[in-house]
Protein backbone atom coordinates (compact mmCIF):
# COMPACT_ATOMS: atom_id res chain seq x y z
CA UNK A 1 0.00 0.00 0.00
CA UNK A 2 1.54 3.55 -0.93
CA UNK A 3 1.83 6.10 1.50
CA UNK A 4 -1.14 8.06 0.25
CA UNK A 5 -3.34 4.54 0.77
CA UNK A 6 -2.15 4.53 4.16
CA UNK A 7 -3.05 8.17 4.63
CA UNK A 8 -6.14 7.53 3.48
CA UNK A 9 -7.07 4.64 4.81
CA UNK A 10 -5.59 6.22 8.73
CA UNK A 11 -7.95 9.42 7.71
CA UNK A 12 -11.13 6.83 7.27
CA UNK A 13 -10.25 4.85 10.45
CA UNK A 14 -10.17 8.00 11.96
CA UNK A 15 -13.24 9.48 10.50
CA UNK A 16 -15.95 6.08 11.11
CA UNK A 17 -14.27 6.13 15.13
CA UNK A 18 -15.54 9.96 15.21
CA UNK A 19 -18.61 8.93 13.97
CA UNK A 20 -19.49 6.01 16.25
CA UNK A 21 -18.32 8.13 19.16
CA UNK A 22 -20.76 11.15 18.09
CA UNK A 23 -23.64 8.76 17.53
CA UNK A 24 -22.93 6.64 20.95
CA UNK A 25 -23.27 10.07 22.55
CA UNK A 26 -26.26 11.33 20.84
CA UNK A 27 -27.95 8.20 22.50
CA UNK A 28 -26.23 8.78 26.06
CA UNK A 29 -27.60 12.44 25.94
CA UNK A 30 -31.75 10.82 25.42
CA UNK A 31 -31.30 8.10 26.94
CA UNK A 32 -33.90 7.38 29.84
CA UNK A 33 -32.90 5.30 33.02
CA UNK A 34 -35.14 3.56 35.00
CA UNK A 35 -35.92 1.13 38.20
CA UNK A 36 -38.46 0.03 40.61
CA UNK A 37 -38.11 -0.19 44.24
CA UNK A 38 -38.63 -3.33 44.49
CA UNK A 39 -38.85 -6.53 41.51
CA UNK A 40 -41.09 -8.78 43.97
CA UNK A 41 -44.42 -8.55 45.22
CA UNK A 42 -44.84 -11.50 48.03
CA UNK A 43 -48.49 -12.07 49.00
CA UNK A 44 -49.03 -13.98 51.73
CA UNK A 45 -52.09 -14.64 53.82
CA UNK A 46 -52.32 -10.77 55.51
CA UNK A 47 -51.59 -9.62 51.89
CA UNK A 48 -53.66 -6.17 51.71
CA UNK A 49 -52.01 -4.40 48.95
CA UNK A 50 -48.97 -2.98 47.99
CA UNK A 51 -46.82 0.25 46.75
CA UNK A 52 -44.64 -0.10 43.71
CA UNK A 53 -41.81 3.30 43.29
CA UNK A 54 -40.01 3.81 40.33
CA UNK A 55 -37.37 6.22 40.12
CA UNK A 56 -35.91 7.45 37.25
CA UNK A 57 -34.07 10.14 35.40
CA UNK A 58 -33.67 11.77 31.64
CA UNK A 59 -30.73 13.71 30.51
CA UNK A 60 -32.70 15.92 27.98
CA UNK A 61 -35.56 18.01 28.41
CA UNK A 62 -39.30 15.78 27.06
CA UNK A 63 -42.28 13.87 28.89
CA UNK A 64 -42.24 11.03 30.80
CA UNK A 65 -44.96 8.13 30.50
CA UNK A 66 -44.97 5.03 32.22
CA UNK A 67 -47.29 1.72 31.67
CA UNK A 68 -47.29 -1.05 34.41
CA UNK A 69 -49.10 -4.08 31.96
CA UNK A 70 -50.26 -7.53 34.04
CA UNK A 71 -49.97 -10.69 32.68
CA UNK A 72 -52.62 -11.12 30.13
CA UNK A 73 -55.65 -13.44 30.93
CA UNK A 74 -59.33 -14.11 29.63
CA UNK A 75 -62.13 -12.63 31.50
CA UNK A 76 -65.57 -13.82 30.83
CA UNK A 77 -68.59 -11.16 31.53
CA UNK A 78 -72.07 -12.20 32.54
CA UNK A 79 -75.20 -10.52 31.62
CA UNK A 80 -78.55 -10.90 34.04
CA UNK A 81 -81.88 -10.09 32.72
CA UNK A 82 -85.53 -10.36 34.31
CA UNK A 83 -87.27 -13.69 32.99
CA UNK A 84 -90.21 -14.50 34.97
CA UNK A 85 -89.78 -12.02 37.34
CA UNK A 86 -86.21 -13.59 38.60
CA UNK A 87 -83.11 -12.71 37.09
CA UNK A 88 -80.97 -14.95 35.34
CA UNK A 89 -77.72 -14.69 33.45
CA UNK A 90 -79.18 -14.31 30.02
CA UNK A 91 -76.05 -13.65 28.34
CA UNK A 92 -72.22 -14.15 28.29
CA UNK A 93 -68.88 -12.54 26.31
CA UNK A 94 -65.50 -13.49 27.20
CA UNK A 95 -62.69 -11.74 26.25
CA UNK A 96 -59.41 -13.53 25.37
CA UNK A 97 -56.17 -12.54 26.05
CA UNK A 98 -55.98 -8.87 27.86
CA UNK A 99 -53.94 -7.05 30.64
CA UNK A 100 -55.21 -8.66 33.71
CA UNK A 101 -53.93 -4.90 35.37
CA UNK A 102 -53.14 -2.04 33.84
CA UNK A 103 -51.71 1.54 34.86
CA UNK A 104 -50.14 4.84 33.79
CA UNK A 105 -48.42 7.64 35.25
CA UNK A 106 -47.46 10.68 33.11
CA UNK A 107 -46.66 13.95 33.32
CA UNK A 108 -49.18 15.50 31.10
CA UNK A 109 -52.37 14.27 29.75
CA UNK A 110 -52.21 11.29 27.46
CA UNK A 111 -53.54 12.59 24.43
CA UNK A 112 -51.22 15.62 24.30
CA UNK A 113 -47.80 14.19 25.48
CA UNK A 114 -48.32 11.17 22.99
CA UNK A 115 -49.97 11.38 19.30
CA UNK A 116 -52.49 8.77 18.40
CA UNK A 117 -50.27 6.66 16.03
CA UNK A 118 -47.75 6.54 19.19
CA UNK A 119 -50.21 4.97 21.89
CA UNK A 120 -51.31 2.37 19.01
CA UNK A 121 -48.14 1.26 18.25
CA UNK A 122 -47.18 0.44 21.54
CA UNK A 123 -50.64 -0.44 22.93
CA UNK A 124 -50.97 2.43 25.36
CA UNK A 125 -54.03 3.58 26.58
CA UNK A 126 -57.31 1.50 27.19
CA UNK A 127 -58.33 1.90 23.50
CA UNK A 128 -55.08 0.08 22.16
CA UNK A 129 -54.54 -2.62 24.60
CA UNK A 130 -56.69 -5.70 22.84
CA UNK A 131 -60.32 -4.76 24.45
CA UNK A 132 -62.18 -5.02 21.55
CA UNK A 133 -64.13 -7.54 20.42
CA UNK A 134 -64.47 -9.31 16.73
CA UNK A 135 -67.25 -8.56 14.99
CA UNK A 136 -68.00 -12.10 14.88
CA UNK A 137 -68.49 -12.11 18.62
CA UNK A 138 -70.53 -8.27 18.46
CA UNK A 139 -70.22 -5.18 17.18
CA UNK A 140 -71.43 -1.59 17.24
CA UNK A 141 -73.07 -0.49 20.33
CA UNK A 142 -73.52 -4.15 21.59
CA UNK A 143 -69.51 -4.55 21.48
CA UNK A 144 -69.27 -1.11 23.33
CA UNK A 145 -71.61 -1.72 26.06
CA UNK A 146 -69.21 -5.08 27.04
CA UNK A 147 -66.15 -3.20 26.80
CA UNK A 148 -67.45 -0.78 28.77
CA UNK A 149 -68.47 -3.31 31.33
CA UNK A 150 -65.23 -5.07 31.63
CA UNK A 151 -63.55 -1.74 32.13
CA UNK A 152 -65.97 -0.96 35.04
CA UNK A 153 -65.46 -4.15 36.34
CA UNK A 154 -62.11 -3.86 36.66
CA UNK A 155 -61.27 -0.21 37.57
CA UNK A 156 -63.87 -0.99 40.19
CA UNK A 157 -61.48 -3.85 41.76
CA UNK A 158 -58.48 -1.23 41.47
CA UNK A 159 -57.30 -3.24 38.67
CA UNK A 160 -57.39 -1.17 35.89
CA UNK A 161 -56.53 2.65 36.79
CA UNK A 162 -58.45 4.99 34.85
CA UNK A 163 -56.74 8.12 36.20
CA UNK A 164 -53.34 8.44 35.74
CA UNK A 165 -50.75 8.86 38.47
CA UNK A 166 -48.31 11.50 38.80
CA UNK A 167 -44.99 12.05 37.90
CA UNK A 168 -42.93 14.20 40.27
CA UNK A 169 -39.48 15.67 39.53
CA UNK A 170 -37.08 15.28 42.08
CA UNK A 171 -35.04 18.07 40.39
CA UNK A 172 -34.09 18.74 36.28
CA UNK A 173 -33.79 15.38 35.53
CA UNK A 174 -34.76 13.03 38.49
CA UNK A 175 -38.16 11.90 38.68
CA UNK A 176 -40.18 9.55 40.71
CA UNK A 177 -43.90 7.69 40.42
CA UNK A 178 -45.85 5.25 42.15
CA UNK A 179 -48.11 2.29 41.77
CA UNK A 180 -50.94 1.23 44.09
CA UNK A 181 -51.42 -2.43 43.72
CA UNK A 182 -54.60 -3.72 45.03
CA UNK A 183 -55.13 -6.70 47.70
CA UNK A 184 -56.90 -8.63 44.86
CA UNK A 185 -53.86 -8.12 42.18
CA UNK A 186 -53.39 -11.18 40.21
CA UNK A 187 -50.28 -13.20 40.56
CA UNK A 188 -47.80 -13.42 37.64
CA UNK A 189 -45.19 -11.56 35.64
CA UNK A 190 -45.71 -7.43 35.17
CA UNK A 191 -43.82 -5.44 32.89
CA UNK A 192 -43.22 -1.65 33.82
CA UNK A 193 -42.09 0.19 30.52
CA UNK A 194 -40.71 3.93 30.53
CA UNK A 195 -41.11 5.75 27.75
CA UNK A 196 -39.45 9.06 27.13
CA UNK A 197 -41.06 11.66 25.06
CA UNK A 198 -40.85 14.79 22.84
CA UNK A 199 -43.23 16.26 20.46
CA UNK A 200 -45.07 13.36 20.81
CA UNK A 201 -42.77 10.74 19.16
CA UNK A 202 -40.86 8.32 21.97
CA UNK A 203 -37.26 9.22 21.87
CA UNK A 204 -36.22 6.19 24.21
CA UNK A 205 -37.90 3.57 26.16
CA UNK A 206 -36.85 0.80 29.06
CA UNK A 207 -38.49 -1.92 30.32
CA UNK A 208 -38.18 -3.46 33.22
CA UNK A 209 -40.29 -6.97 35.30
CA UNK A 210 -41.97 -7.09 38.37
CA UNK A 211 -43.04 -10.51 39.86
CA UNK A 212 -46.01 -10.40 42.10
CA UNK A 213 -46.10 -14.00 43.94
CA UNK A 214 -47.98 -16.06 46.34
CA UNK A 215 -45.29 -17.42 48.72
CA UNK A 216 -45.65 -19.54 52.03
CA UNK A 217 -48.41 -21.70 52.86
CA UNK A 218 -50.88 -20.10 50.39
CA UNK A 219 -48.79 -20.70 47.52
CA UNK A 220 -48.35 -24.48 48.60
CA UNK A 221 -52.43 -24.71 48.86
CA UNK A 222 -52.81 -22.33 45.56
CA UNK A 223 -50.42 -24.89 43.69
CA UNK A 224 -51.91 -27.77 44.69
CA UNK A 225 -55.45 -26.57 43.96
CA UNK A 226 -54.72 -26.06 40.44
CA UNK A 227 -52.18 -29.47 40.22
CA UNK A 228 -54.82 -31.51 41.90
CA UNK A 229 -57.85 -30.20 41.68
CA UNK A 230 -60.15 -33.20 42.01
CA UNK A 231 -58.15 -34.06 45.07
CA UNK A 232 -58.07 -30.74 46.31
CA UNK A 233 -62.17 -30.50 45.74
CA UNK A 234 -62.24 -33.95 47.75
CA UNK A 235 -60.28 -32.38 50.61
CA UNK A 236 -62.35 -29.26 50.62
CA UNK A 237 -65.83 -31.52 50.76
CA UNK A 238 -64.19 -33.41 53.52
CA UNK A 239 -63.06 -30.13 56.09
CA UNK A 240 -66.57 -28.63 55.15
CA UNK A 241 -68.05 -31.95 56.44
CA UNK A 242 -66.25 -32.18 59.55
CA UNK A 243 -66.38 -28.69 60.12
CA UNK A 244 -70.08 -28.51 60.24
CA UNK A 245 -69.99 -31.91 62.29
CA UNK A 246 -67.89 -30.13 64.72
CA UNK A 247 -70.19 -27.21 64.98
CA UNK A 248 -73.19 -29.67 65.13
CA UNK A 249 -71.62 -31.12 68.47
CA UNK A 250 -70.75 -27.93 69.95
CA UNK A 251 -74.50 -26.65 69.53
CA UNK A 252 -76.21 -30.13 70.84
CA UNK A 253 -73.74 -29.34 73.84
CA UNK A 254 -74.39 -25.72 74.25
Amino acid sequence: MSAMGRSLFCLMSILSAAFFLIIADLKRAEAIEADLSSHLVAIRADFSGDRIQLYGSINTPGEVLVVMRGPDTDFKMLRKSQVAGIWMNTASMTFEKVPSFYAIASTGPLEEITSSATRALNNIGFDNIGLDLPIIKAAGSLAKEWKDSLIRNLMRSGNYQLESAEIIFLGEHLFKTEFELPSNVPTGTYFVSVYHLRNGQIVDARTTPLSVSKIGVEAEIYDYAHLHGAMYGVIAIFIALISGWIGHLAFRKG
